[in-house]
């Protein structure tokens, strides 16, 4: 194990972080979101509705796409935890990988082939694939800063802000952007095509940028020597999952998670326009998926000391789920939702539970990576990245199958802009409230099965430690 030299006061392995080396490694989770968050809240509302497919053509692709990625990932993962590029083990990647995924990312928001399903693959499976050349050697890098789990806590509170101002970005910015860009001022009709791509090329040369930055920010310090990364192979992920409880545990709550944030997301636009009937309303309803993080993420580590991580894990999943309630109940009843305040008083409680707990979980990946190292001598952090990007996108998936498949059961209509029937209008609000609210419940659960304490974690990582100084 290669770890590099303390300062004054450090213990080896157990760095402090500055604060541009926190702000530095963030920005390329906020890079990330202005592509992610795009894709995730705005994608689906784009293909059927701009793009011209059908939602359930539009949710098997998304299905394809994620298959295709349990195939990929675990062959990024080794790769990347095999390889010792010059520019860095794994921060090199978010140069070598940022410039083809602003390409993709842009043509995914190009209407130039309008109704092509081949290029509509043909773009998401390239995005996909550079994201995650992207995704997992950035989430290996977290586990490279630092041993010391104050540091990580801090470290992902920086991370999740950040991403969060990616999200504010997103889901306040793009619906304006695109409304003042378009001839007829909406976001779901073909005339809006142009504006959608200019907003994509702006967004994504801002990630370009912000991914530049990260790189300059960031350096390796716990890492695996290349005699080391020599035997790291494929099938190391299987060992992992199979002998890695707590790995396991998290791996999870990943999908649960990420498949009731990609479900909400993407259901979200159909929501406000079609639904609550208020369009103009819809940039405040998608940045109240952002904006507790500032308020909030800064105070996870303190919360975090007085609570304990599980019961900060508890906490937050019910203020979701009340959150999710009280948006069914509003939504139920015609009075309650023409007051267009209920609505947003809602999502933000939602939100909140949701940004604390979906932030904080990717704290606990550094845990695992070092519970296995422990057990294994074998610090494979693009392995076990590469397997939390399975479930992630597991998640995913299901996050765009879902919604295509449902809005297609309930006779969706892609071409009426303004309403849609009262069996349509019910499914939107099954996939806003109800199945998330359902998957929050499982997660909560699975949650309650992590053992790893934070006084486990500082034993472990101090006895990795003292085996390199042997």
């Amino acid at each position: 194990m290669k770890t590099e030299t303390q300062t004054t006061g450090e213990q080896k392995g157990f760095y402090k972080l500055s604060s541009l080396q926190r702000i530095g490694f963030g920005s390329g989770d906020l890079a990330q979101n202005l592509i992610y968050q795009t894709v995730s809240m705005y994608l689906l509302i784009f293909y059927t509705n701009v793009f011209g497919i059908s939602a359930t053509a539009a949710g098997i692709m998304f299905l394809v796409v994620r298959v295709i990625d349990v195939i990929w990932d675990p062959i990024v993962g080794a790769f990347v935890d095999k390889k010792n590029p010059k520019m860095g083990k794994y921060r090199s990647y978010l140069i070598l990988g940022g410039i083809p995924l602003t390409g993709f990312a842009i043509l995914c928001f190009w209407n130039g082939f309008s109704g092509s399903l081949l290029y509509a693959y043909i773009t998401y499976v390239g995005l996909s694939m550079i994201y995650t050349l992207i995704n997992v050697p950035y989430g290996a890098l977290n586990a490279s800063l630092t041993r010391d789990t104050d540091e990580v806590t801090k470290l992902t509170s920086t991370r999740m802000f950040m991403a969060n101002m990616g999200g504010l970005a997103v889901g306040y910015g793009v619906p304006i952007l695109v409304q003042y860009l378009s001839p007829n001022g909406k976001i779901n009709s073909p005339e809006s095509a142009q504006a959608w791509f200019i907003t994509m090329t702006l967004y994504a040369i801002a990630g370009l940028l912000l991914l530049v930055f990260c790189y300059t920010q960031t350096k390796e310090r716990v890492v695996m020597d290349v005699k080391e990364t020599e035997n790291v192979k494929v099938s190391d992920l299987w060992t992992a999952f199979k002998h890695n409880g707590p790995l396991r545990i998290l791996a999870f709550f990943f999908i649960t998670a990420f498949a009731m944030m990609a479900i909400g997301n993407a259901a979200g636009s159909y929501y406000m326009i079609y639904n609550v009937q208020a369009p103009e309303m819809l940039p405040y309803f998608m940045a109240l998926g952002s904006l507790p993080a500032f308020i909030f993420m800064p105070l996870v580590p303190a919360i975090k000391r007085a609570i304990g991580k599980k019961q900060l894990f508890y906490v937050f999943l019910t203020i979701a789920i009340l959150g999710m309630i009280m948006l069914y109940i509003i939504s139920v009843i015609p009075a309650l939702r023409s007051q267009v305040w209920l609505v947003l008083v809602a999502q933000f409680i939602k939100s909140t539970g949701i940004i604390v707990a979906t932030g904080y979980m990717w704290a606990l990946v550094p845990e695992v990576i070092s519970y296995g190292e422990h057990a294994t001598g074998k610090r494979i952090s693009g392995i076990v990245n590469a397997l939390t990007g399975i479930f992630y996108k597991a998640g995913m998936a299901l996050g765009g199958v879902v919604p295509g498949l449902v809005l297609a059961y309930v006779g969706f209509d892609k071409d009426n802009t303004i309403t849609q029937s009262a069996f349509a209008e019910q499914g939107i609000l099954w996939l806003v409230v109800v199945i998330p609210a359902i998957l929050l419940l499982v997660a909560m659960f699975i949650i309650s099965k992590y053992e790893l304490d934070d006084a486990v974690i500082d034993k472990i990582n101090h006895e990795i430690e003292s085996r390199h100084k042997n």
